[in-house]
């Protein structure tokens, strides 16, 4: 792990960096290795740290998650906040929302979760079926209505609303599957409520757009799940229960906490209650935020640990474990991961700006606002120290480092390297510190 400089202490400053770390770093590895010019989509199963290749498949939800990242960058690019090719951007993110659309779509409106480089359905798990996670669809929802807002096309973001109702639909029929790891029966996820309303909120923005007034039911569905989020996940401490397992509390299921999702959640949350005037929902998300961050930073290392149960014995997961999930939580709790940090970064800055915005003040406020600078701070030299591949030939950042921040070789849930966090937390930065609040709260 090396040293990096401390965070730049003005916003302008800030913004440059992480701008210019987009345009020199990351969007580099995407554009020139991994895009799939004839078909569409991205070849992103690629060795974590050469960048080479080693399979042609591709899994849904990357290729989704490609679309709207590039779709954002496009519209970013004619803002004239990235120094990009805009129309190679939205000329790709298209191709892979038309590959989506031709490949992944099964006979019932679901989509698959694997397909082969030219579009093949595969099985991930053999004799389990293609439809095998609802998050799969949920992310060609989120891209298909970026690829509608980039292009001016309103045809994709139409598919993205079948999408979305339908996955509502199975949600609320129970009948939703969410492998590799899957829950026990009667359980419930945080991830649920927390990836529904940023689908939520994404067809809400794209409505607009269109000047469609639909998307105050969409507006509406999203400030549900704020409430369902805050009411059923967050704890009396401000911790974020990751799974609800009825009958079962004292599970490790059921008592871990996963801090870079909790964070991650918050600023959804934040964004959506800034939009639609919910302080109370605003001021709850930073408390959250910052008290996430403390139970999930290592004091001996730095980082953040990627599965903790907060206690008086430390934040080790104890038990034996029942199951594939509560196996992973024990295996792999104190490896640092990628993409929590990008998160804390852009959720530290937004909460900071959300305090501002709906004025919380005194000394507790001023306080959690001291919490919030040095979240970001710390989390800015630990990650830049530590995941940007140290070879600049390959650029992007490395997905997984041990405890003491050295290299790792670890599959991390799928075999690729994803698009989206990283590049999308820093395209939100640049945003936020450039334009204001106000752009990420009116639908930039």
């Amino acid at each position: 792990m090396s040293v990096h400089p401390a965070a730049p202490r003005s916003d302008t400053e800030l913004a440059t960096f992480y701008r210019e770390h987009l345009e020199r770093v990351i969007l580099p590895f995407w554009l020139d290795r991994t895009l799939d010019e004839e078909r569409g989509g991205i070849f992103n199963c690629v060795d974590d740290v050469t960048g080479e290749r080693v399979s042609d498949d591709k899994f849904v939800w990357s290729q989704a998650r490609w679309a709207w990242t590039a779709a954002h960058a496009a519209r970013m690019a004619e803002r004239r906040l990235l120094n990009a090719d805009a129309d190679r951007l939205r000329r790709h993110a298209r191709l892979t929302a038309d590959f989506l659309l031709a490949h992944a779509f099964l006979e019932d409106g679901s989509v698959a979760y694997l397909l082969t480089g030219t579009g093949e359905r595969k099985e991930f798990l053999p004799g389990q079926g293609h439809d095998i996670s609802f998050y799969a669809d949920c992310f060609v929802a989120l891209g298909l209505a970026g690829v509608a807002r980039a292009c001016a096309e309103p045809g994709y973001l139409e598919r993205a609303l079948e999408v979305y109702r339908g996955v509502r639909r199975r949600l609320a029929a129970g009948s939703v599957r969410s492998e590799p790891y899957p829950l026990p029966p009667g359980a419930r996820a945080h991830g649920w409520p927390m990836i529904m309303l940023n689908v939520a909120q994404e067809l809400e923005r794209s409505l607009k757009a269109f000047g469609d007034d639909r998307h105050a039911e969409l507006a509406a569905d999203a400030l549900r799940d704020v409430d369902d989020v805050l009411g059923t996940f967050v704890r009396d401490d401000d911790l974020v229960r990751e799974v609800v397992v009825p009958g079962d509390a004292g599970s490790l299921l059921a008592r871990h906490v996963t801090p870079g999702h909790a964070i991650e959640s918050m600023w959804f949350v934040a964004e959506q209650a800034l939009a639609h005037g919910r302080p109370d929902a605003v001021a709850r998300a930073a408390r959250v935020t910052a008290a996430s961050f403390a139970a999930g930073w290592d004091p001996e290392h730095g980082g953040l640990f990627r599965y903790v149960v907060p206690g008086p014995d430390g934040p080790q997961p104890r038990g034996e474990p029942r199951g594939a999930f509560e196996r992973l939580i024990v295996e792999t709790w104190d490896g640092k991961i990628w993409w929590p940090h990008s998160e804390a970064l852009y959720a530290a800055r937004l909460a900071l700006a959300a305090l501002d915005a709906v004025g919380v003040g005194g000394e507790y406020g001023e306080g959690l606002r001291d919490r919030l600078r040095d979240m970001h701070d710390r989390t800015f030299a630990y990650a830049f120290a530590t995941f940007p591949n140290p070879d600049p030939a390959v650029g992007e950042w490395v997905q997984v480092r041990d405890r003491q921040g050295r290299p790792l070789r670890r599959v991390m849930g799928l075999p690729v390297k994803d698009p989206y966090h990283v590049t999308r937390n820093l395209m939100l930065l640049v945003e936020l510190l450039t334009e204001g609040l106000e752009a990420r709260t009116t639908g930039a």
